[in-house]
C-alpha cells in the first residue's frame, strides 16, 4: 500500500517537471511585431527578433515565448547604432548611463580621434590630471586595454572601442613639442602602436589640425598606421584641413592608405569656411576614384552647419608648442601676442584658421574650466570683447589665459546644403563629436554642442522622415552595419543570429532632436527601448540604470605580435 503511494506521488512529481519543462520559455526577450530593419539596407519586415543571454538567436517568425514579451507593432526594430565618433572618454567616467547617446539608440561609442586613453607614461598622467576641467578623476591606468579593463569594471550603459590616437604615441615619446622622431623614437612609437593593436585597438586614429598632432608629418603616420595594418587596423583622421587645403589633406589621407595598405576614413567631412561650401564635388570625386583604384576610404559627419572645438582652432600651431602650459606663457608676452593677433586675421599657411573661417560672430563660448568665467558661457566671442572694450582677438588670447585651458567653442563654418547633400552619399556613416552626458549634476557647469543630444535623432527625423534625403532602412545601414564593416567588427551592426543582441525600438513617426544651440542639453524622443548585449538600458523611454556595456576590441585583440 505504502509502495503504491509512493508510485502515486513520484509520477504526480513527474508530471509536475514535465509540465514546467513544457512551459519554461524558449528565450529570455522576445520583441513581437515590429517593423524590422536588419541592418542591410533592405527593405524591412514585419517580424519578431528574439535574444538569449546575450545573443540574437532568432529573427522573423518567433514561435517559442520569452520571459519578458515586447510589443513592437508600428514600430520600427534595428540593430544598435554605431557612434563613428565619440568623446565619451571622461563623460562614462562621470555618469556611466550615457544618457544623450543611449536615448538615440547609441550602442557602441567608438573613441580615438587623434588621442586615446592610453599609452600613459607618467609625465602624461601628471599633466592630464591638471588639465581636467569640470570632470574630475584619478587616472588609474596606463595603456589602452588598461583603460577598457577600467570602465568595464566601474560598469557602462554603452558598449566602447577605440582607435590608438597618433598624438598620444607621439606625446609618449616625443613630448608636446614639434619635434621629428629619429629612427629609435619612431621604432618605440610603432612598438605602442603594436601594443595596443594587440589590446584591442581599431587602428590609429590622427587630429592633424591640432597641436601637438599637427607636428606629424606624412611618414610618420604611414610608418604608425602601416605597424597597425599588419594587424588589420584602419586609419581615421581629422584632415590637417577642411578648409582652404582640404584638397591635399584628402590627397595626404589617400596617400597614407595606399602605402599602408590599409581602409581610411574621413573623420567628420566637411567643406569649413564659406569660401570652401563649393568645393565637395571636388572633394567627393577625389574619393570615389580612390574607391574605383581599390582602395577603401569612407568618411563620417555629424548633422549640424558648426563645429566644436577650442580656442586653439583660432589661433597657430607654433604658439602652442610644448603643449598647454607653455602656449599661456607664450600668450603672456606682448610681442608674441602682436604676431598671433595678425595671424589670426589672415589665412593660415600652415594650420587652418577656424577664427577666419567662422568669425568672431559666430564662435559661442561653450565650456569654462575656470568658474569666474563661467558666465560667459553661451556668448559669441564678439559679445564677451565688447564687454571687455577690447579686439576679439586680444580677448580670444586673455581667455585661454584667465581659463587656464583651450576653452570649449562652437564654431560656425559649414553650409546646410552641403550637410544634406553628405547625407545621401552611401558611404558616409555618422559621429557626433560629442562626449555622451546627461542634463544633470556636473554636466550643468558648462555647455556643450546640441549634438552630444541630438546628432542621430537629427538624422532619423529631420533629413529622413521630414525631407526624405534618403530611406529609413538606408539610414538604419549607415548607422549600422556599414560602420560595423568598416571597422572591422564581427558580430555587431546587423539583426542576425549568432550576433550581439545590441537592439533598439524606435517610433520612425516620433523621432526627433529636441536639443539646440540655445538649449543643449535637451534629451532627443521617440526612442523607446534599447538593448545592450541583451539586457534592457532603455525601457519604455526611461534609463533602467543597467550597464552591460563591454569594450569591443578590433580583430587584432591578442593576435598582434
Amino acid at each position: 500500500m505504502a509502495s503504491g503511494r509512493i508510485f502515486t506521488l513520484a509520477l504526480a512529481l513527474l508530471a509536475g517537471a514535465a509540465t514546467a519543462s513544457a512551459a519554461e520559455p524558449a528565450y529570455d526577450v522576445v520583441i513581437r511585431g515590429g517593423m524590422v530593419y536588419d541592418g542591410s539596407g533592405q527593405a524591412p519586415v514585419v517580424g519578431d527578433v528574439a535574444i538569449k543571454g546575450d545573443r540574437i538567436v532568432a529573427v522573423g517568425k518567433v514561435a517559442g515565448k520569452g520571459r519578458t514579451e515586447v510589443a513592437a507593432k508600428g514600430m520600427a526594430v534595428a540593430p544598435g547604432f554605431i557612434n563613428m565618433l565619440s568623446w565619451a572618454t571622461e563623460s562614462l567616467i562621470a555618469d556611466p548611463r550615457s544618457q544623450s547617446d543611449i536615448r538615440q539608440g547609441v550602442t557602441l561609442e567608438v573613441m580615438g580621434e587623434g588621442w586615446s586613453m592610453g599609452p600613459l607614461n607618467a609625465t602624461m598622467k601628471a599633466l592630464e590630471t591638471q588639465r581636467q576641467g569640470d570632470i574630475r578623476y584619478p587616472i588609474e591606468w596606463t595603456s589602452l586595454g588598461d583603460y577598457f579593463a577600467y570602465l568595464e569594471k566601474r560598469g557602462i550603459a554603452t558598449n566602447i572601442a577605440s582607435f590608438v590616437g597618433a598624438a598620444t604615441v607621439r606625446v609618449h615619446e616625443l613630448g608636446e613639442g614639434d619635434v621629428d622622431p629619429n629612427p629609435e623614437q619612431l621604432g618605440r612609437m610603432k612598438a605602442l602602436v603594436r601594443q595596443a593593436m594587440n589590446e584591442g585597438a581599431l587602428g590609429v586614429g590622427s587630429s592633424l589640425i591640432y597641436a601637438p598632432g599637427s607636428y606629424a608629418e606624412t611618414p610618420e603616420l604611414v610608418a604608425l598606421m602601416t605597424e597597425a595594418g599588419k594587424c588589420g587596423g584602419m586609419y581615421i583622421s581629422h584632415m590637417r584641413s577642411e578648409g582652404d587645403r582640404i584638397g591635399e589633406a584628402v590627397d595626404e589621407l589617400i596617400e597614407i592608405a595606399r602605402q599602408s595598405g590599409a581602409p581610411a576614413e574621413i573623420y567628420h567631412l566637411k567643406m569649413a569656411g564659406r569660401g570652401n561650401w563649393d568645393k565637395l564635388d571636388a572633394i567627393v570625386k577625389k574619393i570615389e576614384d580612390a574607391r574605383a583604384e581599390g582602395l577603401r576610404i569612407t568618411t563620417d559627419m555629424y548633422t549640424y552647419t558648426a563645429g566644436a572645438t577650442g580656442l586653439d582652432a583660432a589661433m597657430p600651431t607654433w604658439v602652442q608648442a610644448g603643449g598647454l602650459e607653455a602656449w599661456i606663457e607664450r600668450l603672456k608676452d606682448p610681442a608674441i601676442r602682436a604676431r598671433v593677433a595678425a595671424e589670426m586675421q589672415k589665412p593660415g599657411s600652415d594650420w587652418e584658421n577656424l577664427y577666419l573661417g567662422a568669425g568672431a560672430d559666430k564662435m559661442i563660448l561653450a565650456g569654462f574650466k575656470n568658474d569666474a568665467l563661467k558666465p560667459l558661457t553661451g556668448k559669441t566671442l564678439t559679445e564677451v570683447a565688447a564687454m571687455r572694450g577690447k579686439s576679439p582677438e586680444e580677448t580670444a588670447m586673455d581667455l585661454v589665459v584667465e581659463d587656464g585651458s583651450r576653452v570649449g567653442t562652437i564654431y560656425f563654418l559649414m553650409s546646410e546644403d552641403n550637410v544634406r547633400k553628405q547625407i545621401q552619399l552611401p558611404w558616409m556613416s555618422f559621429g557626433s563629436d560629442a562626449e555622451s552626458q546627461a542634463p544633470e549634476g556636473v554636466f550643468l557647469k558648462s555647455s556643450t554642442h546640441p549634438r552630444a543630444y541630438g546628432n542621430v535623432a537629427r538624422l532619423l527625423g529631420r533629413y529622413v522622415r521630414d525631407e526624405k534625403l534618403i530611406p529609413l532602412e538606408e539610414a538604419v545601414r549607415r548607422l549600422t552595419s556599414l560602420p560595423a564593416t568598416n571597422l572591422g567588427l564581427a558580430g555587431r551592426g546587423a539583426l542576425k543570429p549568432g550576433y550581439y543582441a545590441d537592439v533598439v525600438v524606435f517610433d520612425p513617426a516620433t523621432i526627433a532632436d529636441r536639443a539646440t544651440f540655445e538649449q543643449p542639453q535637451q534629451y532627443a524622443v521617440g526612442m523607446r527601448d534599447v538593448y545592450v548585449n541583451g539586457v534592457a538600458v532603455l525601457k519604455d523611454g526611461e534609463h533602467s540604470g543597467a550597464t552591460p556595456g563591454r569594450a569591443v576590441r578590433g580583430p587584432a585583440w591578442n593576435h598582434c605580435r
